[in-house]
């Protein structure tokens, strides 16, 4: 895989990561009742779910996407208006309403690594940019399984170092964090991510 193709993914992932989602949400909720205790735990849970997710669906996928040009379009439309949804959703988000989910203290990090697990590997902002955008940066004259394993591990590296960065962080920041005025933000930038992800997703063209 070229370098700039991988570096290009890379930059990709990790604005689709930092985005405040269901995932990211959980994670502050645990670090914020629970503090460092579960920091590891949560990293490893998001990794484990996203390595679930992003190989069912880039097999699955991926190939579907390199041999019909037409599957690609129709579901790179659909990718880019279920972004454009989920971005205008949190962008409409009323103030009044808490980002952070009230999770109950002392859960053993075995549940904390269930729990994120789940949620990440079900969290169809997730699958929308792994199904829509990942077959853009696989290219039909190399070897699929090679690039996909490097695609596979890129995504999920990063996933873990990002939940791992968000629950230390979180525990760091706890009374700022828990301000509404730095939720609403947070989900403001949140959206204005996910419509700009949307557009250049819209404006994809198939590998060749």
């Amino acid at each position: 895989m070229a370098f700039d193709l991988w570096l290009a993914f890379a930059a990709a992932s990790t604005a689709l990561l930092i985005i405040p989602g269901p995932t990211v949400l959980l994670v502050l909720s645990y670090a914020m009742t629970q503090g460092r205790s579960v920091a590891v735990a949560s990293a490893l849970g998001v990794a484990a779910g996203d390595l679930i997710a992003m190989t069912c669906s880039v097999i699955g996928l991926g190939a579907l996407f390199l041999a019909s040009a037409t599957a690609f379009t129709v579901l790179k439309w659909v990718g880019a208006l279920y972004l454009l949804y989920l971005g205008i959703k949190m962008l409409r988000s009323p103030a009044s309403k808490p980002m952070l989910a009230e999770k109950p203290a002392d859960q053993p990090p075995a549940r904390v690594f269930r729990d994120l697990a789940m949620v990440t590997a079900l969290n169809p902002k997730s699958n929308t940019f792994f199904i829509a955008f990942v077959p853009q940066f696989i290219q039909p004259e190399a070897a699929f399984a090679p690039q996909a394993t490097i695609l596979i591990a890129t995504f999920v590296g990063i996933a873990g170092v990002n939940a791992l960065l968000f629950a230390l962080g979180a525990n760091a920041m706890r009374s700022q964090i828990s301000r509404p005025n730095i939720q609403m933000w947070l989900t403001r930038a949140g959206g204005a991510t996910l419509i700009a992800m949307a557009g250049l997703t819209a404006t994809l063209r198939r590998s060749s």
